[in-house]
């Protein structure tokens, strides 16, 4: 029997959607980041987040926005501000009670996208 893939594990899309969801609700409470989003089109933003978390664990979405490198370019974010957004993310995967194992499994395959979105 096939191992399920992450997405499965984490409850599909309607769970990413709804932790995509909080975290947005996250960043705009975090003066360490929100300037970031400030004129941003939020439900454009959750729709290539759940889409991009979506394929980046295994499901059957496709994200179609920018590269990490040109949807970042000239913001020259810094690693403290990156690690603050991942902050964002836990809190609300803790708040959705998601496993360490899974939790972990996430933030490792977005990990992957830290030196693509760091200083550009």
């Amino acid at each position: 029997m096939a191992r399920k893939s992450l997405y499965e594990r984490l409850g599909g899309k309607p769970a990413i959607t709804a932790v995509i969801d909080d975290v947005i609700g996250n960043v705009a409470a975090d003066a360490r980041i929100d300037k970031w989003f400030a004129g941003t089109n939020i439900p454009r933003l959750k729709t290539m987040l759940v889409d991009q978390i979506c394929e980046a664990s295994g499901g059957p979405c496709k994200y179609t926005g920018q590269d990490m490198v040109d949807a970042h370019r000239g913001m020259k974010i810094n690693g403290g501000e990156f690690n603050a957004l991942v902050e964002d993310v836990v809190k609300s995967l803790d708040k959705f009670k998601v496993p360490a194992r899974k939790k972990n499994e996430l933030l490792g395959a977005l990990g992957v996208l830290k030196p693509q979105i760091v200083g550009h």
